[in-house]
């Protein structure tokens, strides 16, 4: 007598789409923690969605209001600021969760390195689009930023370079072992990304190995696809492959991040 088996995608679904239901309500659940305790902290709050919009506006002064010298710079810091402060909150928070133990009890629970790491950037994601939306809306319709892109797409880079800095500082968080460490990772990080970013410099007038470094900083392409708005009426591959490549880095460090989580610090 022949025994005939129903295929293993039949069986395997459901299982499958009740382990990813499950992943999705842990995540969810991690991420509204995160906005609870933060949401105990509001000075913390006002320094992350406030700041980026304080230094546009002190950029703006430090110009006098001359349009053709903001509108290149700005439109470059404007994806830089939410990266650099999306990047000190995020790697400070996450170390002070390990140092205190939070971690450790929640790893101790079913809740995989993976739920825990997008939870954490779900909810830091939350506050990096306010904070992006607040500082494209001050430059554009309060300091006058002109971009020969569509404006909505400022957002979108600008929320982008945010979501890279929440990867970034999720990542190095798993390397300090104190607030004062996390800090210092940002010259070690951050910084050279700025020098090399063709901010204060066209890439390509650096020496050959300087920009050959710069060809594998995602900052480097934040900056790139702020240029293409500000010069190009219509949305270009430069601008479309840059895009990809700022996400792309994120979600690589996001994994990389859920990789190299540890319980607690020794």
């Amino acid at each position: 007598m022949t025994t005939v088996t129903a295929p293993p995608t039949q069986a395997t679904a459901p299982a499958a789409t009740s382990a990813l239901a499950a992943s999705t309500t842990r995540t969810l659940a991690t991420a509204a923690r995160v906005l609870r305790q933060l949401g105990h902290d509001p000075r913390t709050i006002a320094l992350m969605l406030l700041t980026p919009c304080l230094m546009l506006t002190l950029l703006y002064g430090v110009f006098d209001g001359r349009a053709d010298r903001f509108d290149t710079t700005g439109a470059a810091l404007l994806g830089i600021f939410p990266l650099i402060t999306m990047f000190l909150v995020t790697s400070i928070a996450t170390l002070r969760e390990r140092t205190g133990g939070t971690l450790e009890r929640l790893l101790a629970m079913p809740l995989a390195k993976g739920d825990l790491i997008g939870g954490y950037a779900l909810a830091f994601g939350v506050l990096a689009a306010a904070q992006a939306a607040l500082a494209t809306a001050l430059a554009v319709w309060l300091l006058d930023l002109q971009v020969a892109g569509p404006t909505w797409l400022l957002l979108v880079v600008a929320l982008l370079d945010a979501l890279l800095g929440t990867a970034l500082g999720l990542f190095v968080s798993a390397f300090a072992a104190s607030e004062f460490q996390a800090v210092q990772f940002m010259p070690a990080v951050v910084l050279p990304q700025l020098l090399l970013c063709g901010l204060f410099a066209p890439r390509e007038k650096m020496h050959p190995v300087l920009e050959a470094v710069s060809d594998v900083l995602p900052m480097s392409y934040a900056v790139d696809a702020m240029t293409q708005l500000l010069t190009h009426p219509e949305v270009t591959a430069a601008f479309v492959r840059d895009v990809l490549i700022v996400a792309g880095t994120a979600a690589a460090v996001l994994a990389l991040g859920a990789a190299t989580l540890r319980r607690r610090t020794p």
